[in-house]
């Protein structure tokens, strides 16, 4: 088997990763993520994860090096990563219930023979209604300031919810297991 690269510094990505209980290393690509003008949420985080894995493929020339990429959509709206308290605020209370779309783009690349497949595993999370105190106190207690949607989904966040919809739910937090087993098979790679 090529060693596995997971092609993130994202310490959710690395702990999901560690559940398929095969030795993996990481690195941080470097690579512009802005949208492209007119490019729709789908297509921005195929390319996003396809990028991510192909900026460390030289670097890396033997190994399947494993990209991802999300994005939140709510409406039309692409919601990034807040950053900052306030906008964390904003972005729930935009979202109060409504459907939130999470597009996770997958990409795993063989680096040895340049074949890479790439997908795009879509969850859908139903907010509750919600008030700016309830916001405030749970952006207080988990400080979702680097997570699309501003809230994190394998802890408090899911007290947010009122319903989700999806056939990975590893996807939303941001590396959709169950298609990357599909991807790791079609490479050859046993799990477990």
């Amino acid at each position: 088997m090529l060693p596995l690269l997971l092609a993130s510094s994202s310490a959710y990505r690395r702990e999901l990763l560690a559940r398929l209980h095969l030795p993996f290393t990481w690195a941080s690509p470097d690579i512009d993520e802005q949208r492209l003008d007119g490019e729709p949420p789908v297509e921005l985080v195929r390319r996003l994860a396809r990028q991510k894995a192909e900026a460390l493929a030289g670097s890396h020339p033997r190994h399947l090096i494993i990209g991802s990429d999300q994005v939140a959509v709510l409406g039309e709206q692409v919601l990034g990563k807040p950053h900052t308290f306030e906008r964390a605020c904003e972005q729930l209370l935009e979202c109060s219930g409504q459907q939130v779309s999470f597009l996770t783009g997958l990409a795993l690349l063989n680096s040895a023979t340049g074949q890479c497949q790439v997908d795009c595993v879509p969850f859908t999370v139903t907010l509750r209604e919600l008030s700016r105190e309830q916001v405030e106190r749970y952006v207080a207690a988990e400080q979702p300031l680097d997570c699309a949607g501003s809230f994190k989904a394998e802890g408090l966040g899911v007290s947010l919810f009122q319903s989700t919809h999806g056939c990975d739910a590893t996807s939303l937090i941001g590396l959709p297991l169950i298609r990357l087993v599909d991807m790791l098979t079609k490479e050859g790679v046993m799990v477990p």
